[in-house]
């Protein structure tokens, strides 16, 4: 049985990453545990008084968010009707990322899947500061971030950008290989010139990355070198119908510049499509 965490902080972002979520695996036995972390900020005042009242407020609050997190265990299990679809709440009070973390762990989770819009509501940002937060941190499970325009179709092909830089290992593409095979669709492996011809290195890298997703199953387009790689894998997912774009979080990776760039670079790569990203195994 596959198991996928899906944090929630009861928004209508979180909400469509969540639907999503059990249309992606509508075919697969599923646990979808639904997280929400619980925080009330302190107030940084120390008197007696005031701690009384944060206390009170906490309590408050995360009875609140149980009955939010109660309210959509309970309307999925109404709505849900897919046979092996099982769905858990978990309220944690803690912050995010140790608690998406620690359920990660503790239940051995395949994917997590959450919306792409982070808290400064700034739309033109390619994904929420939560999401790349979860991303960087917690570097041992895949993450499919959902934009929240996404209306999820059929899909028959999924984009894997590479630049044939990384030693891929068959651990670490599974998950790849894995959706691709419950959705029945085919990998097309897209590279963007950097250079006027691939380096031995490369080719051999290339080579091993043919092998593992399997000649049958997986196709090898390059493209001419484009300034801006971000713009260029973006027109790409408009053009092609695939429902789904990966890549590896590596050292070497396109994904690994983009997040330690200015946000002014990052508001170009705006994938239209759910976007997966998978650990490296070193």
């Amino acid at each position: 049985m596959i198991r996928i965490v899906l944090p929630t902080d009861f928004s209508k972002n979180a909400w469509h990453a969540i639907k999503y979520a059990t249309f992606l695996f509508e075919q697969s036995p599923c646990t979808f545990i639904i997280i929400h972390a619980h925080q009330v900020s302190p107030s940084g005042l120390i008197s007696t008084i005031n701690k009384e009242r944060e206390t009170r407020l906490h309590e408050i609050t995360l009875k609140e968010s149980e009955r939010k997190l109660n309210k959509i265990v309970n309307h999925l299990n109404k709505i849900n009707k897919v046979p092996g679809h099982e769905f858990e709440g978990v309220l944690v009070a803690d912050t995010l990322l140790n608690a998406i973390g620690r359920e990660v762990i503790d239940k051995d989770a395949d994917y997590i899947i959450m919306g792409t819009q982070g808290a400064s509501g700034l739309s033109e940002i390619f994904m929420g500061s939560n999401t790349v937060s979860v991303i960087k941190n917690i570097n041992f499970c895949p993450v499919i971030a959902v934009p929240n325009s996404y209306d999820f179709s059929s899909f028959n092909e999924i984009l894997f950008a590479a630049n044939f830089k990384h030693m891929y290992q068959r651990v670490e593409l599974q998950p790849l290989l894995d959706l691709a095979k419950l959705r029945k669709a085919r990998i097309n492996v897209i590279h963007i010139n950097e250079e006027e011809e691939l380096s031995e290195e490369q080719l051999e890298l290339k080579k091993l990355l043919r092998n593992l997703l399997g000649e049958k199953d997986s196709v090898f387009e390059d493209f001419d070198y484009h300034p801006n790689i971000a713009l260029k894998i973006n027109d790409l997912t408009e053009k092609k119908s695939a429902g789904l774009i990966t890549m590896i979080n590596s050292q070497h990776s396109f994904f690994k510049g983009l997040t330690h760039e200015p946000v002014v670079k990052k508001v170009a790569f705006k994938t239209k499509i759910p976007f997966l990203v998978l650990p490296e195994v070193e």
